[in-house]
């Protein structure tokens, strides 16, 4: 079977594709990256530009795919409702603290938070992609400091 690992441009291609999927995101990117011939300082960058690349299509055309999926089957709309109530929980952090509040949803790199729960949140409350990306961009730059230093050690990131 084809790989695009092995290469240098292989690498960063599969990196950078890896830091979109939800959950995964950079703190399994950044990893990745490096296990597969990536130095540090690449590998985090490329996955913190990978991570938010689908953050303006989630903010700005997530509530249309919402309705979409609703109307296609219950399946989908069980599926809807679970990513609603998931925003709805994180919300209240956001709405108190606003963009400090949508930067730390994104920066600390744990199951639950990060640049597309950022982005469904700010969906959710309706928040324009000019106020919002600036937060989840600081968001996922921390983020990948955090991960990076927390795997690699201070030494890597400077």
């Amino acid at each position: 079977m084809f790989s695009l690992w092995g290469t240098t441009w292989g690498n960063i291609v599969m990196t950078f594709v890896i830091s979109m999927v939800p959950v995964i995101e950079l703190r399994g990117a950044i990893p990745l990256g490096v296990l597969n011939g990536l130095d540090v300082g690449t590998a985090m960058v490329v996955s913190m530009i990978g991570n938010l690349v689908p953050v303006p299509f989630i903010i700005i055309f997530i509530r249309k795919i919402f309705k979409w999926m609703q109307t296609k089957s219950e399946t989908l709309a069980k599926i809807v409702h679970k990513m609603e109530e998931k925003a709805d929980r994180k919300k209240d952090q956001v709405l108190k603290y606003e963009f400090w509040g949508l930067l730390l949803l994104v920066a600390i790199p744990l199951p639950g938070t990060g640049a597309w729960t950022g982005a469904l949140v700010a969906a959710m409350l309706d928040m324009k992609l000019t106020r919002a990306f600036p937060a989840i961009a600081v968001g996922v730059l921390t983020a990948g400091i955090i991960v990076t230093i927390a795997t690699y050690g201070v030494a890597s990131v400077i």
